[in-house]
């Protein structure tokens, strides 16, 4: 008979640390992605028309998510290190993520296909575990609200 193994208890205190530092360098990560590119938003678009030139998608439609990718990057890590609009940046970011997988997986580069499932486990956790968000912007205009609401029904 297998012996029962007691339960592992996590702290509350230590999975908002942790779900911060996680957030925290997911938004930095994506950032410094949307933020090195932002200067050539072109370039970067005529890069990945150049790798999807033996495709069947269409120009156009490599080259306008293209010109989108690094102001998205750029202001879902900006909102997500912030903890600001956290979960819409979070879905957002996910939504990213489908896209680039969608792409990446065209081009067969099962490597970077890897790299984004890391990603994507990330993002999921993120939502999954949202509650945590307390050391956040968001956290902190929800306890303005409960404050002001307070002294109304006072």
């Amino acid at each position: 008979m297998a012996k029962a193994q007691a339960p592992i208890w996590l702290r509350h205190r230590d999975l908002v640390t942790a779900y911060t530092l996680l957030r925290i360098v997911l938004g930095v990560n994506f950032f410094n992605h949307g933020f090195t590119r932002l200067g050539n938003i072109p370039g970067f678009a005529d890069s990945m028309v150049q790798l999807f030139q033996k495709t069947a998608v269409p120009e156009p439609l490599v080259r306008g998510p293209a010109l989108l990718v690094p102001i998205i990057e750029f202001v879902v890590g900006f909102l997500v290190t912030l903890g600001l609009l956290t979960r819409p940046a979070l879905v957002t970011g996910f939504g990213l993520m489908i896209m680039l997988m969608y792409g990446v997986t065209l081009l067969q580069n099962w490597d970077t296909a890897t790299s984004q499932l890391i990603y994507c486990l990330v993002f999921f956790i993120l939502i999954a575990a949202n509650r945590f968000n307390t050391f956040s912007i968001d956290a902190l205009l929800e306890r303005r609200r409960h404050r002001q609401k307070a002294k109304v029904d006072i």
